[in-house]
């Protein structure tokens, strides 16, 4: 049995430990239970640990371990390519640690592609999954739903569509509480002659489901109600999923930016806005994208999340406790056990 502990690919990202570091130590301090291993370049990172002020570091330390990894994986490198070389990476030696049951969970903001890779040939995959898919949070006017995949599998079949929704309504049950999560198909329409052959004929593997396990499918959904709050879980190829997010993502900058422009350059609107910046920063700080940093990589048989390689010290912190939650529910457990009668 693992400890409870997480790997992290402390080299990983657009910042590296400066930024991760930080999150880190923040988050042993919080999570008093827990041990993280930080695998990366230790001359490197062993002065960040010293440089960040935290308030009785010394207990926090007795917590963390360094594990030297000398080489770092690229953005550009191919998942082929990683699978055969750099074995003293960051990455390759945190999936190790999980691996070999030292930790429970390994986070990286590092290249997607080899994460998956490496994940399905050191971890394997669940039992009779076909393929791992992201599986992120997206925020709803009244909690979040999942959204799978956001870009791991271009290319899917009806019958991968349906491992998908039978993954995440483990995730929904375990994680959230839910009885009975709603799972939705996206689509171009709501209406049941909408969408392409593979769309369709993932709408009727999941009515059988539903009809022979209970699954509530509740039909399809369109991507202007991917936010509503409507489903639990929204489900779609790699392809539909990363574009609607990344989408998404930028219209939310917009927005926030257009908010920006017009408080500096209309006096009348910085005037008035006096009396609005307590709810302007209430609602902020429930759509802001870093509270939802942190994809599972569903159906690997072990504990995988990827953070934003954009992440700040902030959206770290949430990867981090996002890994933390799923280690707390035995996610991979349950998933294991309520697969296991399907396949």
């Amino acid at each position: 049995m693992a400890q409870a502990a997480l790997a992290i690919d402390a080299m990983s990202g657009d910042f590296g430990p400066r930024v991760l570091i930080p999150s880190i130590l923040r988050f042993l301090a919080q999570y008093s239970h827990l041990r993280v291993y930080v695998v990366g370049q230790k001359s490197v990172i062993e002065p960040i640990i010293q440089r960040t002020r935290l308030v009785k570091k010394s207990k926090v330390l007795a917590r963390l371990d360094i594990v030297d990894a000398p080489d770092v994986i690229g953005m550009d490198e191919k998942p082929a390519q990683v699978l055969r070389s750099k074995k003293q990476s960051s990455m390759h030696v945190a999936i190790d640690l999980v691996a070999n049951n030292k930790a429970t969970a390994i986070i990286s903001a590092g290249n997607t592609g080899a994460l998956m890779a490496l994940s399905m040939h050191k971890l394997k995959r669940v039992p009779g999954i076909h393929r791992p898919a992201i599986c992120g949070l997206l925020p709803t006017l009244d909690s979040h739903s999942y959204l799978l995949d956001m870009g791991a599998n271009v290319d899917v079949s009806a019958k991968e569509l349906l491992q998908f929704s039978q993954m995440a309504n483990v995730l929904s049950k375990t994680i959230d509480g839910k009885e009975s999560p709603r799972i939705a198909l996206l689509n171009i329409g709501e209406e049941a002659l909408k969408g392409n052959s593979q769309v369709q004929e993932a709408a009727e593997l999941l009515k059988t489901e539903q009809s022979l396990h209970g699954m509530n499918y509740v039909g399809f959904i369109e991507a202007h109600k991917l936010y509503d709050g409507i489903a639990d879980v929204i489900v779609c190829d790699g392809f539909v999923g990363n574009i609607a997010l990344k989408a998404s993502e930028g219209v939310a900058s917009y927005m926030l930016e257009r908010v920006r422009q017009e408080f500096r350059t209309d006096w009348v609107f910085r005037l008035l806005s006096i009396f609005a910046v307590p709810q302007f920063l209430r609602i902020k700080s429930r759509i802001d994208p870093r509270r939802f940093n942190g994809a599972i990589l569903l159906g690997i048989n072990g504990i995988v999340v990827k953070s934003h390689g954009h992440a700040d010290e902030e959206a770290f912190f949430h990867a981090l406790e996002h890994a933390q939650q799923m280690m707390q529910c035995g996610l991979v457990r349950e998933l294991n056990q309520s697969l296991a009668s399907r396949f």
